[in-house]
């Protein structure tokens, strides 16, 4: 709002409004967009920080996993669309017509459902509903939905009939969305429901494949998936920080950057 200050309020709440919808905020653009000092900026994002709101980074601040999660998976979906149809279709190049594929649940997954309707023949078997429902509209796929528990706020299924079945597949890859990719400390997530199941989704696929934003990278779940060099390629944008991306390629990680 160039030429007129705003008042302390709401600024912050604006602050809040543009982090909800981007998933992230650089201190740069919005001392441009608000007409604010990069000085009152960075005092506002640590305000916001100590009342639990966002979580600062270098040059901007993130949304906290918390409140991440705390929205339905419709929100959730808005957030940081832009990067993650990118990552979506940079992992979807990775599949050829004819492979099986093994696809968790999340925001960037419902996404690369999208991307994947660009082939045919492809048999998917997933433990997400919104997933599923997309891809099942296609009439080359073979769609299979796990059966078990529900999570309804975000749209999948868990538990132990869930893995009894994904033990009767064998796939080229598995497609996984995850919460936290940290070189030394590996792979993690926030959803207790969903270890199991990514572990032996990886157990059953030839090649592990985890599309994560940027946001992601460094960042550590509640709960351990595995080690980071169990995974073999890694899918994110490429606003990635360039040290973070290396040392990931220092495990031997094959990184794609959409």
């Amino acid at each position: 709002m160039p030429g007129q200050k705003l008042k302390i309020d709401t600024r912050r709440s604006r602050i809040i409004e543009i982090l909800n919808r981007d998933g992230q905020v650089k201190v740069s653009r919005l001392s441009e967009e608000l007409n604010a000092t990069p000085v009152t900026i960075r005092s506002d994002l640590d305000a916001l920080e100590r009342d639990g709101y966002l979580e600062r980074i270098q040059g901007g601040a993130v949304q906290t996993a918390v409140n991440y999660y705390n929205r339905e998976f419709i929100q959730r979906k808005r957030l940081g669309a832009n990067v993650k149809k990118r990552i979506a279709a940079a992992a979807a190049e990775l599949i050829h017509d004819g492979d099986t594929i093994l696809l968790n649940s999340g925001t960037t997954v419902y996404f690369t459902a999208v991307e994947l309707k660009r082939h045919k023949n492809l048999r998917i078997v997933t433990n997400s509903l919104t997933a599923a429902i997309e891809l099942g509209s296609v009439p080359s796929f073979h769609v299979i939905l796990l059966g078990g528990e529900i999570n309804s706020r975000d749209s999948f299924t868990y538990g132990n009939d869930v893995l009894e079945q994904l033990k009767r597949y064998r796939a080229n890859y598995a497609i996984l969305s995850i919460d936290g990719v940290c070189a030394e400390t590996g792979i993690s997530t926030l959803h207790a429901e969903e270890v199991m199941v990514e572990r032996m989704m990886m157990e059953r696929a030839n090649e592990t494949i985890i599309i994560a934003d940027s946001n992601k990278l460094e960042k550590e779940g509640f709960l351990y998936v595995c080690d980071t060099q169990a995974v073999d390629r890694l899918v994110t944008n490429r606003e990635a920080d360039p040290s973070v991306i290396k040392r990931l390629r220092e495990k031997r990680i094959k990184i794609i950057l959409g």
